[in-house]
């Protein structure tokens, strides 16, 4: 049996710059990971590719790396 790889962490956009507000995502095999970046060994959020898609798009902050993701 194999580990699965460790997940890519990246900052929110909409994080703030005071350091008081930081969310990271991470993308998964089936969804994406979100949590406070403050807290990276804390609870996570899991959602699925449609729901992610879904919150990015209601954000209007549809990335080109978001777009170019086969999900």
């Amino acid at each position: 049996m194999t580990t699965p790889p460790e997940p890519h962490w990246f900052k929110s956009s909409y994080s703030g710059g005071s350091g008081t507000e930081c969310v990271e995502c991470a993308h998964v095999g089936d969804g994406a990971l979100i949590r406070d970046s403050k807290q990276a060994t804390g609870p996570t959020i899991a959602v699925r590719h449609a729901a992610w898609r879904a919150f990015v798009s209601t954000t209007g902050r549809w990335t080109t790396f978001e777009r170019n993701r086969k999900c």
